[in-house]
């Protein structure tokens, strides 16, 4: 099982649009998924028609309570795609910061519940909320690859730095070296702002940044209105086929670190 957290301490880059798009990719090749909404805002449940007031159990529950696997299966919510299935979360994630962070040894809760899913999803991916607290310390310190979305605009760029200083500061307490890929997002070609911020970010970060871009696209907007999937609702755009060429590079990394 492949975890990938889709985090950026700046928000509208994409996160949820990347993790979307991606999981509904995997989910076309056959692979299991399992998208884990950590913002309280539950845009990715609200994506798939999740509401999240009538929820009885979410991504809070296993912060406030020991859970068992069977219980982390009852949390599970499906969606109209058979190989994708969401924790969705609730606005009751807001509080845990404050009810929970200075509580010990609550940076594992989420590796911890994922481990019991071994064996039933293929690929597990997670929404990061814009903000470094108990929710994005969780997420990070499961993944096996941190995907960050970055717009490709100077303001943009700033934001990555906070995000680089929190992947290092957490590095000190993890015994295996984050593993990240920074994705160029919101690219517009014809604007001068879009190609310097892109070559800012191969001058600053090298091979840490996947080659392509994902370029504006309407579809994407479009897409979320209908509740589809980036690559059911509109396949052949050009934003899907940006991010079925990040889907490639990222598997490709994938196995080389195996």
């Amino acid at each position: 099982m492949v975890v990938w957290t889709i985090a950026n301490q700046k928000g509208g880059v994409g996160k949820t649009t990347s993790t979307i798009t991606l999981g509904g990719l995997l989910a076309e090749r056959g692979h299991k998924v399992l998208l884990v909404d950590t913002d309280p805002h539950a845009s990715l449940s609200y994506y798939f028609g999740i509401e999240s007031e009538d929820l009885e159990l979410s991504v809070y529950d296993l912060f406030v309570k020991v859970s068992t696997k069977e219980q982390i299966e009852q949390t599970l919510c499906p969606t109209e795609y058979k190989n994708i299935d969401i924790l969705p979360a609730t606005m009751g994630l807001a509080t845990l910061d404050r009810s929970l962070g200075s509580k010990g040894g609550m940076g594992l809760v989420l590796k911890k519940a994922i481990q019991k899913l071994e064996g039933q999803y293929d690929y597990v991916l997670m929404d990061c909320p814009p903000v470094l607290g108990v929710l994005m310390v969780n997420a990070l310190a499961a993944s096996d690859r941190i995907i960050v979305p970055v717009q490709t605009e100077f303001l943009a760029l700033k934001g990555l730095d906070r995000m680089m200083k929190t992947m290092e500061i957490m590095q000190g307490e993890q015994q295996e070296p984050f593993t990240y890929t920074i994705v160029p997002t919101m690219f517009d070609k014809r604007t001068k702002a879009s190609l310097l911020a892109y070559q800012k970010l191969q001058e600053l970060y090298g091979d840490k940044v996947w080659p392509g871009v994902v370029p504006v696209d309407t579809n994407f907007r479009n897409a979320s209105v209908s509740q589809k999937v980036p690559s059911d609702y509109a396949g052949n755009s050009r934003g899907v086929y940006a991010y079925k060429s990040l889907l490639k590079h990222l598997i490709k990394l994938t196995a080389v670190n195996k």
